[in-house]
């Protein structure tokens, strides 16, 4: 039967699009969500003249939305923009031909059921099974919600795009169009650690009790910091990001979930990024456990789990402990994304703590991550109020219920020792030491 229902909603790539009207909105799967061939057919319409004024939302553009609807000579075709910054759109953020949208990760679901009108959403989804249900696989965030609250749903399935459970799942009757793809998913490989990644790993690792339930991101300080969780045991995963070192920490042993409140014994996540040995890891795997980022990242959800370690990074840190963790050089370099929802929701956990973690300094150690104040106009990710701990290479410090001053001499001990005497000085103009 829904084999049935299945082929008669089978079509191509164009043919599937061609439904969508002028001034639609259309919001599309993110990272290994991104369907490759619908978003190249909507950028053919577009770029033919036969689709005006679309309105395109996405969240961490990556290769596949890149070579198609971000293709430069679609930029005055076509409005585009995203929740999320990255290397893919980043310059044309920074023109102004792509739109950032400012939010907290968690509240994006929401957003699109209660303040958009959305058209259209095109997504990639696993193969359907016998009882008719796709699976979202490695992407659940804000998906599954457009997903329903949308005019018309066109998924791209593909056999590579692993079936994941949890609240990830999709059925045939829910679906108006479907188009057949099969293409290899795109691989984040993570970068090897530096060697101040690596003393950061170490500090983290130290901080993190047998049992805990943790949260980290993807690149070299995440990466340390699960090899030196390997003498650890029972800890659990409740993360927006599911990552490789937290597959290889599961494999090992180390990660149980025994010890969870929430979901016992599930690896609970909103998206995985990384290798094809994650995805085949993941794919009809009973313990791994996806649902929308409107779950994940709500912080009061986040702090029921007790000895909650959540663990993210930052661009710069003032002398205030305000965080920076998006913004460059005057422009929107990334985004929130769920750093704030985590800070907050792991400091609110029985035992949990929030960890920001970050170099010294950039740029061949020329400039200090320290600084004394933010140049004016950069955006605050996580206020003063809500930072925990820091760690960088040199070090961990605590700031809660620490006063101005007292704050001060804390976050100058993180920097570079070539910075310390002109961060005191600066530190003393403004009166906090």
């Amino acid at each position: 039967m829904y084999r049935e229902e299945y082929r008669s909603k089978l079509t191509t790539a164009a043919q599937a699009v061609a439904a969508i009207p002028d001034s639609a909105t259309v919001v599309h799967g993110m990272a290994t969500g991104e369907p490759p061939a619908l978003l190249a057919a909507i950028a053919d319409r577009v770029r033919s003249g036969n689709l005006r004024d679309l309105k395109v939302y996405s969240l961490l553009p990556m290769a596949n939305a890149a070579a198609t609807i971000l293709s430069p000579d679609l930029a005055g075709l076509l409005h585009s923009h995203c929740w999320f910054v990255s290397g893919s759109d980043r310059d044309q953020v920074r023109s102004g031909k792509h739109l950032f949208v400012p939010n907290q990760f968690h509240q994006i679901p929401r957003l699109i059921r209660d303040f958009m009108e959305v058209d259209t959403t095109v997504t990639t989804v696993s193969s359907m099974d016998r009882a008719g249900f796709f699976s979202f696989g490695t992407v659940n965030d804000y998906i599954t919600t457009a997903a329903l609250h949308c005019r018309r749903l066109i998924v791209e399935v593909n056999p590579r795009m692993p079936r994941v459970f949890g609240d990830s799942l999709l059925h045939v009757s829910e679906v108006d169009t479907i188009v057949e793809n099969d293409v290899p998913l795109v691989e984040l490989i993570p970068s090897a650690p530096k060697p101040e990644a690596e003393i950061i790993g170490k500090h983290i690792a130290a901080m993190v009790p047998d049992g805990a339930t943790i949260q980290l991101g993807l690149g070299g300080i995440p990466n340390a910091v699960c090899n030196y969780l390997e003498g650890h045991r029972d800890l659990g995963i409740h993360t927006e990001l599911l990552c490789p070192g937290m597959m290889h920490l599961i494999k090992k042993g180390v990660i149980t979930g025994r010890w969870k409140n929430l979901h016992n014994r599930k690896h609970v996540f909103t998206n995985a990024m990384g290798d094809q040995e994650l995805y085949e890891f993941m794919h009809d795997n009973p313990s791994m456990e996806s649902y929308p980022v409107s779950y994940t990242n709500d912080p009061q959800v986040i702090a029921q789990n007790d000895n909650m370690i959540s663990i993210n990074s930052t661009i710069e840190v003032d002398l205030l402990g305000q965080c920076n963790s998006e913004y460059l050089g005057g422009f929107e370099f990334s985004g929130t994304g769920g750093q704030l929802d985590y800070v907050r929701g792991a400091f609110n956990s029985k035992g949990g703590k929030s960890i920001i973690a970050f170099y010294s300094t950039a740029h061949n150690g020329e400039v200090s991550r320290v600084v004394s104040r933010f140049t004016p106009g950069t955006v605050v990710t996580t206020p003063r109020m809500d930072t925990h701990y820091l760690v960088t290479e040199y070090g961990v410090v605590n700031l809660m219920g620490k006063s101005l001053g007292e704050r001060a001499q804390e976050i100058v001990k993180l920097a570079h020792p070539k910075f310390r005497d002109g961060l005191l000085e600066e530190a003393r103009k403004m009166c906090l030491v």
